[in-house]
């Protein structure tokens, strides 16, 4: 039976949004030993465990030919669908691209934003429990449209799904690799990986934790914890929230589904919906079992609080007022018909979001995670005599000499030479 607790039971209530934030010091020792191996040992560390793990036979890489080959086993029905996700992924991704700029600041001062896109991107797509072609679909094709050059995506187990969206997103190599080594391997390099300048993606604990170990030496886009929902509702149909708490629970049996609500009516419908509808076994009634709940608050003012401190990955709400008053949420959804699912496929957002309460200080992945954002800044003669007395104070004021000097030898006054030296 799903919990259905009180706000004002505050041990119950600590319990239930209680994260496991700290990691598994024998899984982290496990990873470390691993991405140690294969940034030592390359290609020979990387093929043992990809045999190991991801029973990999034959060639770790799979040529442009054999995914075009493997993506027409693909029914059309499902070819049809990447291609309208594709398109709409597309769609939204051409709006947060960064756009380069130049300022004149001060007369013979100038400030330039200049946006670049990386070199090189690995995606990872998780080959486990289900197939996820959407996954790959919401990493590369941002990646793409930022204007990244080479997209590396490792899956351990490509299914046919999975090859036809590699296809329609435009990826340059796949390899079949998965878990730690293939972080590993994306993030160091062997003879046959080429590495990369950013990681992203989801992925299991291994993953997860091999992806926090590296973070030192190439880019991710975030830790990624188990996946969480939660839904804010007065006047919800309670069908549909139940509808929603079971999807999200249906990925990991570690995943977070939570019905806060004021309306005790409704959290008992939402209950029974749940204990009606929810499988006998498996992923989805284990997750509901041991991080779902309802939680009966107070009053409407009381639920959004809480949601605004859980700072969930997803958000469900009836109107836009509470979505407006919620602002730690990595994708919100607004309205009855605004299915926390449509957003892992078709309406083009980006289903690759911050779980653990990250929300609090990031949104979820965007073109804008694969552009280095640098600035250009070109001073006259006329410019750095304006500023000069202004950066010698303060350089003064912080006791930094040499910085001040580097200033006033420069300036019209300064009794240094002026002549360059010249090849």
């Amino acid at each position: 039976m799903v919990k259905l607790i009180t706000s004002s039971d505050t041990r119950a209530l600590a319990r239930l949004l209680v994260r496991d934030d700290e990691t598994d010091p024998s899984l982290a020792r496990r990873v470390a030993a691993i991405v140690a191996d294969v940034r030592r040992g390359g290609d020979r560390a990387l093929l043992a465990y990809a045999r190991r793990f991801d029973r990999l036979d034959g060639a770790i890489e799979l040529s442009a030919d054999e995914i075009a080959e493997g993506a027409k086993q693909t029914p059309a029905k499902v070819r049809r669908a990447l291609a309208v996700a594709a398109r709409h992924i597309r769609r939204v991704a051409k709006t947060q691209v960064p756009r380069g700029s130049k300022l004149a600041v001060a007369p013979g001062v100038t400030v330039e934003q200049r946006v670049t896109p990386l070199e090189r991107v690995g995606c990872y797509v998780p080959g486990g429990r289900y197939p996820l072609p959407s996954s790959l679909l919401m990493t590369a094709i941002p990646a793409r449209v930022a204007g990244v050059s080479e997209v590396i995506v490792a899956c351990p187990r490509p299914e046919p799904a999975v090859l036809a969206a590699a296809m329609e997103a435009g990826v340059t190599r796949l390899f079949r690799m998965g878990g730690a080594h293939a972080i590993a391997a994306l993030a160091y390099g062997t003879a046959s990986v080429p590495r990369v300048d950013k990681i992203v993606g989801p992925g299991n604990a291994y993953v997860a934790s091999a992806k926090a170990q590296i973070a030192r030496d190439c880019s991710i886009d975030f830790y990624a914890g188990p996946s969480e929902i939660i839904v804010v509702s007065t006047k919800g149909v309670p069908e549909w929230i139940a509808a929603d708490l079971m999807a999200q629970a249906e990925h990991d049996p570690d995943a977070r589904a939570i019905l806060l609500t004021s309306n005790k009516r409704l959290a008992t419908r939402v209950r029974q919906t749940i204990e009606e509808l929810a499988p006998a076994d498996g992923p989805t009634r284990t997750a509901l079992r041991r991080r779902g709940g309802i939680v009966l608050t107070r009053t409407p003012r009381e639920s959004i609080d809480l949601a605004n401190q859980i700072a969930p990955e997803h958000l469900v709400v009836d109107d836009a007022e509470t979505a407006r008053a919620i602002v730690t949420a990595g994708a919100t959804f607004v309205g009855d018909y605004s299915a926390q699912a449509a957003g892992d496929y078709a309406t083009g957002s980006n289903h690759v979001l911050p779980t653990n309460g990250a929300a609090r200080f990031r949104g979820g992945l965007s073109a804008a995670d694969f552009v280095r954002v640098s600035s250009v800044q070109t001073l006259t003669r006329r410019g750095l005599t304006a500023l000069g007395p202004a950066i010698v104070t303060l350089a003064e004021a912080e006791g930094l000499t040499q910085h001040a000097r580097s200033i006033t030898v420069r300036m019209p006054n300064a009794k240094t030479p002026k002549k360059k030296v010249t090849a």
